[in-house]
């Protein structure tokens, strides 16, 4: 009995009075602004209408836009673009965790030799130079983190390198 359940804010689970009443509104204003666009709730199979806590919230933000005098295409614009910002915070952390992952699979080191002309090449773990030349292996004294550049690793002496 003493269990709570958290509600995602997404979750469409209150019918229109309820969301009227949860936002200071009446509920044909609730209609006019589903028609508008302003804040379009979900639909049952019924065609009923059912409003998420993100709904109330936007609801509640609407009013207290309307009051502070924007205009209603305003106020739509301004729920288009959070929800647009919303969309994209969502898109970055989908790609940080992809990158944070793909960092965990790969070893840090990276594998270096010199070409032909005397460029350096970067060389993919595993990779063996075909020539039986000269190749220079570096390793860092610290590990450098996964956000860090090696511009902004601690300096290693000359020296350090192995051959």
């Amino acid at each position: 009995m003493g269990e709570q359940h958290d509600i995602d804010d997404e979750a469409p689970i209150f019918a229109i009075a309820v969301a009227a009443e949860l936002s200071g509104m009446h509920p044909q204003t609730l209609r006019q602004y589903d028609r508008l666009g302003l804040v379009v709730p979900a639909r049952t199979s019924g065609g009923s209408r059912r409003y998420s806590l993100r709904h109330v919230a936007q609801l509640r933000e609407v009013a207290r836009m309307s009051a502070d005098g924007i205009g209603l295409p305003a106020i739509a614009r301004i729920l288009e673009l959070e929800d647009r910002v919303r969309e994209l915070h969502g898109r970055v952390r989908d790609l940080e965790e992809r990158v944070r992952t793909e960092l965990e699979r790969r070893p840090g080191a990276r594998v270096f030799a010199a070409g032909a002309t005397g460029a350096v090449v970067t060389l993919r773990h595993g990779t063996r130079v075909r020539r039986a030349t000269e190749l220079v292996v570096w390793r860092p004294r610290q590990p450098i983190s996964p956000g860090e550049s090696p511009a902004e690793a601690p300096a290693g002496h000359a020296g350090d390198d192995e051959r």
